[in-house]
This record gives C-alpha cells, sequence and structure tokens, in this order.
C-alpha cells in the first residue's frame, strides 16, 4: 500500500475533521493506484466471471475513486492534496450531479451549495492514467453547512468507484447498465454535467460487493441524456429487485440463443458478408425474417453480433461461433444447448436425490450414452478440444516436459496421456518435443477418431494407442496427464483412478493433473464455482479446491508437489509418488530424479485445451 504521510499538514488546519478528511484522501489514492480494472470489476460485481468480465473490461476502464471533503477555503483543500501527494494545482470545476444530490439529501437550496470538483492525476499499476476525483464542498468556520458535513463524513454517500466508457454509444452504453443490474448493482441517480459534457451513471454496489466503496459510477463522455433517462426510472422505489431476478431467470434464454445461433450458422453467414441485412440471411441460413430479426436483436444485446447502417457484423465473441475459426468454440454451444441443457431441467431431482440429471433422464451415464450415440460422442469429444489453439500464438509459449526432454540420459522419454480424448493435448506435446513418445489410453470408439485426425500428423509416428480403461494405465511412464478427468467422477473413483495412476508411475514420474479449483472463499466469483453445478448435473462430479486434490492425492501415495493457474480459470496440479524405502534404494546413484521440476514452464500447453 502507498503511505503517503498526510499528518504534515500545517498545523494551522490541521484539526481532527481536515485530518480526517486528508486520511480518506489518501486511502483513495492507494487504492487507485493499485488495482487493475478486471480485478475490480470482479469485485464490485460478485459473480461477473468469464466471457461478460472480458466483455466489460474491453468496454470501460476503472478510471477514478471520488471522495466527498469539506475544507474551509481553498488553501487548505489545496494543502491536503499536497500532503497526500496528490497535484495541488489541478483546475476545478463546478459539480452539478453532487452539488444537487447533496442539496436533495439534506434540503437545501443548490445555489448555497458551493461544490467543486478536482481530478489530480495518479499512475495505475501498469503506468495507466488514472485520477483521484475529489469533490469538494466549502464549509468555512461557522457556516450552516457544517451539519452536512458531519453527516456526509459518517455516511460517506459520494464515495465511489467509477469506470469510463471507452466508446461509448447507445448499444454499448445500454448494454454495460444492463450487465451491472444482472450483477445485483441498482441505478442510483446520474446526470449531465454540461460543463465537461459527460454522462454519469450511478449504482449502488450489490449487497456482496468485494469493496468498501458501496456506489459505482459508469461516465460516458458525451450528452446521453436518453439512456440516462431510462436509468433514473429504474431507480429504488420501483421494482429492481423484481428486474434483477428477472434477468437472472432469463439465463436460459441466452444459452438457446447461442445454441440457435451457432446451429443455423449464422455466425458462417455473417462472416462470408459482413454488413448483410436482415432479409438476405435470412435467405442464406434457411430462416424466416422476423424470427431472425428478433433473434439477431437479442444477439446484438449478447455483443456476439454488432448492427451498423450497412446490416450485421460478428464481434469477436461471435466470431467464436464459427465451426471454421481456429478457436471455434461452436461445439460448445451445440453441447451445453443440447444434452447437457436438457439434463439441467432436472437439477431440482439431483440437488434432491444426488443422482444426475443426466442420468435420470436417459437412465444410463453420459460416457455410457454417448458411447451408442456416435454423433453425440464426435460432438462431446469436439467440444473438449474446441479451444486448442487459442493461446497457440502466446509469446514465449512454455513447452510440456522441458525439464525432461533435457534430462533424457540418452533414452526416450513417454508421456501418457489417460483419457486423452482425440489427442489434440498430447499432439501438441510431441511436436513441441521431437525425442519424445507419447502414449494415448482412451476408450476404442474415441481412439479410433484419434488415430484418423494425429494419422496426418509428424507427431502420430510417435504416438501408441492404448484401448481400455483406468484400470490399463501403462506402466513404466516418464510424465502422466490428467486432463480434465478427475471432476467427472466423485471422491472414491478419484481415489481409484489415482491408485492406478500411482502403481503405473515409477519412482522418478510425474503427474500433472488439469482441473478448475474452487475458490477458499465460498463467494468469490468463479468459472469453478459455475461447473461444479455442471458436473453435479450432468456426471456426478464435482469441482474441487486445492486441498481436496491434496487429500485425494495423499489417499493414493501421491504428493501434490504445487499447482499452477492456467487460462480459462484451471489449474496445473503438480503431483509425484511418496518416496517409499524401496525407491531411495532403487535411485541410489541416479541424478536424472527430478525429470520434470519446472511446473511453471508446462502450464499454457496443458491450459489449451481445458474449456469444458
Amino acid at each position: 500500500m502507498h503511505s503517503e504521510d498526510c499528518s504534515t499538514l500545517p498545523t494551522t488546519t490541521a484539526t481532527p475533521h481536515l485530518v480526517d478528511d486528508a486520511a480518506r484522501l489518501s486511502a483513495t489514492a492507494a487504492f487507485v493506484r493499485e488495482q487493475d480494472t478486471s480485478l475490480v470489476l470482479s469485485r464490485v460485481l460478485p459473480g461477473l466471471d468469464g466471457p461478460e468480465l472480458r466483455a466489460l473490461t474491453d468496454r470501460c476502464r476503472f478510471a477514478h475513486a471520488a471522495v466527498l471533503v469539506f475544507p474551509p477555503d481553498e488553501h487548505a483543500l489545496r494543502a491536503q492534496l499536497a500532503a497526500c501527494g496528490l497535484a495541488p494545482d489541478t483546475a476545478d470545476q463546478p459539480s452539478v450531479v453532487v452539488r444537487d444530490r447533496l442539496a436533495g439529501r439534506h434540503g437545501r437550496n443548490p445555489a448555497d451549495l458551493d461544490v467543486r470538483i478536482l481530478r489530480p492525476a495518479v499512475r495505475g499499476p501498469y503506468g495507466e492514467q488514472r485520477a483521484v476525483e475529489v469533490f469538494a464542498l466549502t464549509v468555512p468556520a461557522g457556516s450552516a453547512s457544517a451539519g452536512i458535513a458531519a453527516r456526509e463524513r459518517r455516511t460517506d454517500q459520494e464515495a465511489h468507484l467509477a469506470f469510463e466508457v471507452v466508446r461509448p454509444d447507445q448499444l454499448v452504453l445500454r448494454g454495460l447498465l444492463a450487465s451491472f443490474a444482472r450483477y445485483g448493482a441498482a441505478p442510483d441517480g446520474g446526470g449531465y454535467n454540461p460543463h465537461e459534457n459527460g454522462t454519469v451513471f450511478y449504482f449502488s454496489a450489490p449487497p456482496g460487493t468485494k469493496t468498501d466503496y458501496r456506489r459505482v459510477e459508469l461516465y460516458a463522455g458525451g450528452d446521453h441524456r436518453d439512456v440516462l433517462a431510462e436509468h433514473l426510472d429504474r431507480q429504488p422505489g420501483g421494482t429492481t429487485p423484481a428486474e434483477s431476478l428477472l434477468r437472472l431467470l432469463t439465463g436460459a434464454w441466452t444459452t438457446q440463443a447461442l445454441a440457435a445461433c451457432a446451429e443455423l450458422r449464422l455466425p458462417e453467414a455473417i462472416g462470408r458478408r459482413p454488413g448483410s441485412g436482415v432479409a438476405e440471411l435470412a435467405r442464406e441460413v434457411g430462416a424466416d425474417p422476423r424470427s431472425l430479426a428478433t433473434l439477431l436483436r437479442y444477439l446484438a444485446m449478447l455483443d456476439v453480433v454488432s448492427e451498423g447502417p450497412g446490416g450485421y457484423r460478428l464481434t469477436g465473441v461471435g466470431a467464436l461461433l464459427d465451426a471454421q475459426a481456429p478457436c471455434s468454440m461452436r461445439p460448445l454451444a451445440l453441447m451445453y444447448g443440447g444434452p447437457f441443457y436438457a439434463s439441467f431441467a432436472h437439477l431440482t431431482h439431483t440437488v434432491r436425490t444426488g443422482q444426475p440429471g443426466f442420468e435420470y433422464l436417459h437412465g444410463e451415464n453420459h460416457f455410457d450414452h454417448f458411447a451408442r450415440h456416435p454423433e453425440l460422442s464426435a460432438l462431446f469429444d469436439q467440444s473438449m478440444a474446441s479451444s486448442a489453439t487459442m493461446f497457440d500464438s502466446l509469446p514465449g509459449h512454455p513447452v510440456l516436459v522441458a525439464a525432461a526432454v533435457a534430462a533424457a540420459s540418452g533414452r526416450p522419454r513417454t508421456v501418457v496421456d489417460i483419457a486423452g480424448g482425440t489427442g489434440e493435448l498430447l499432439e501438441r506435446v510431441l511436436t513441441a518435443h521431437p525425442a519424445l513418445h507419447g502414449v494415448l489410453l482412451e476408450r476404442p470408439q474415441v481412439l479410433a477418431a484419434a488415430r484418423t485426425r494425429l494419422g496426418g500428423a509428424a507427431a502420430g509416428a510417435r504416438c501408441d494407442y492404448r484401448a481400455g480403461d483406468f484400470a490399463d494405465v501403462p506402466a513404466g511412464g516418464d510424465v502422466y496427464l490428467l486432463s480434465r478427468v478427475l471432476h467427472d467422477w466423485d471422491d472414491d473413483r478419484c481415489r481409484s483412478i489415482l491408485r492406478y495412476c500411482a502403481e503405473a508411475m515409477p519412482p522418478h514420474a510425474d503427474l500433472l493433473i488439469v482441473e478448475r479449483l474452487l475458490p477458499a472463499d465460498a463467494a468469490a466469483p468463479s468459472l469453478a464455482t459455475a461447473w461444479d453445478l455442471h458436473m453435479l448435473c450432468n456426471t456426478g462430479g464435482a469441482e474441487r479446491t486445492a486441498d481436496h486434490y491434496a487429500r485425494l492425492l495423499g489417499d493414493c501415495g501421491l504428493r501434490l508437489v504445487g499447482h499452477t493457474p492456467l487460462p480459462l480459470g484451471a489449474h496445473a496440479l503438480h503431483a509425484r509418488r511418496q518416496a517409499t524405502a524401496a525407491d531411495v534404494a532403487g535411485m541410489a546413484g541416479v541424478t536424472d530424479v527430478a525429470a520434470v521440476t519446472d511446473v511453471a514452464a508446462v502450464t499454457d500447453v496443458t491450459g489449451v485445451t481445458d474449456v469444458t
């Protein structure tokens, strides 16, 4: 934390009230200097995560935090700013919005309140330009406004966090306002300031917000009083809680809209003819024009498409639903809007009985069901690999088992991918390391697809295909991979899988497990929390904390060495066998026992397929 010394105010002005104001200024400045936009948004709006968090981060940036102070005169205010390391020569402007809010709360004539705005500049953690927004109500000694100052210091109602809209237009503003409301932020005023030609939208922070600030501002440059009027109509006193609940209840509609978009191949049609109108797109995808117009309007609200004067175009989000995109997530949309969506209709049954909704609906678990329906099995395999190339372009891409390759001691090293699907992860590992040999353990019907996919790749010649189950984990490997496997099963089945791995692993071998980890704070926003419910309803499995995995590993003769965060909310957990006396004796004189020591250097490759 920054610790500007605000005790250096001149002794003639260092009254308790002024020292208190200076301390609040200092704390506000420290917060602005230290926080990044994504973190602040996720803390202000609990539950905001994943694609929507990224979308909001792209459209607005953390700009300032605000505090209201009450100096007796301008000289005292400048001294307070200087003492807290804030530039005291910042030009000020009248504050229309805060002046009117204070007048309304305290029954005063706005003309009697002299409220000014100063914005001393500070730098964010990455050097970005920010400000501390200082509202100053001048309160000379003996002023009639002293009561206002006392009450406002107690309640701090004007303290807030502010996000500036990057490129404000009506569609973007309405989308941002809807997102804030969807995560529990209640409209709480706003206004247009003609002195700076800017529009502010205030919210009360949700009850579960993770910051000390209870108000949030969206600032949009320009005159947006038409959107502001809609915002003010939704202030408390109406049906804000009911509207928030209705927005939550429509989440299923979003899933189905995205699935319909993917099934109609609408992204491909828009991609071929950017700027197409509804009639042209309807002919292209074989849809009713009026119905398609309704879907497109909804997709625009979700930022999947954008509408301009010439027609519709894909956004970055919408492009991910194009089947031909290198990082297409179309299979996920079809899976979540299809088989898994249907089982969620039986979530109440799952919670009451513990039986997965999928099993209740189909009379068998999802692995057996997919095995009997090849088209679903293929879709599931595609969904597991649907973002396999998403991180390929990262600079300095770390490589899996780099330390093992370096310590090969003249003999081939083997990587065993257990339940590795059609081999997307193993192919990347073998391609990165031509000296490695791979073994893919999967069910026979999945191996057939893996052979077809890897047959034309150079890495395929160094890969063995083993048909079998977890009991058939081959012995003698150097590195074992379990990517998104354990979360499919309950604890007893996980122990069984891990024991098979431990029995097959030589003393020097490493086990890398890729899973999402539940946060220690149950209320913290996390993709793992959502997937925990998904696994409960569809597989009977669960997401777990790192400590939970450590206990499961310990029960099976393994120890958790550490874990490293990956993209998309996942982690790579690094485990090894607990050494026995026989192991120690057998390793006497061996110099390359620590075959894989740099877990941080393996994480990006293991993370590239973790999307389901």
